[in-house]
């Protein structure tokens, strides 16, 4: 799996050039007739990043996460200024090479597991160069 890395946010908008918020969630099941009030504009870099010098935009190529909901062709938020912990999903540099997967640590080793049984894990050794580049903070994909 490879990305495309890319920065995130711009220059903020006026109010009214941005996308307009729910008040209330929406049900993917039977639609609520009282829905349809708005609670003002949504500034999606403010909602999508902790800090925005931090945060970049990477573009997924391959199948390797679609376990975890990462599908050819998405987008992923990363954060790099979050401390990267057990369970997380990264994008790491192993051997000069970016990828992403989960974390995991055994016996020390530090594992970066895919979310597809076809792919083997990334066991690290000492051997190995490996940087864990960011945090996965959510993840964009068409419908």
């Amino acid at each position: 799996m490879t990305v495309v890395v890319g920065p995130v946010g711009g220059d903020e908008r006026p109010d009214h050039l941005l996308p307009q918020q729910a008040s209330e969630a929406v049900h993917a099941g039977f639609p609520s007739p009282a829905q349809g009030y708005y609670n003002g504009p949504v500034d999606l870099n403010r909602h999508l990043m902790r800090d925005p010098t931090a945060t970049f935009l990477v573009r997924v190529s391959g199948d390797s996460m679609t376990g975890a909901g990462i599908f050819d062709g998405d987008e992923l938020v990363v954060d790099r200024g979050l401390d990267a912990h057990d369970g997380n999903v990264v994008v790491a540099v192993v051997n000069a090479e970016l990828t992403v997967k989960r974390l995991s640590y055994r016996q020390g080793q530090m594992v970066l597991s895919p979310e597809n049984p076809a792919y083997p894990e990334i066991v690290l050794s000492e051997l190995d160069e490996a940087t864990i580049w960011g945090v996965v903070t959510r993840c964009l994909h068409r419908v």
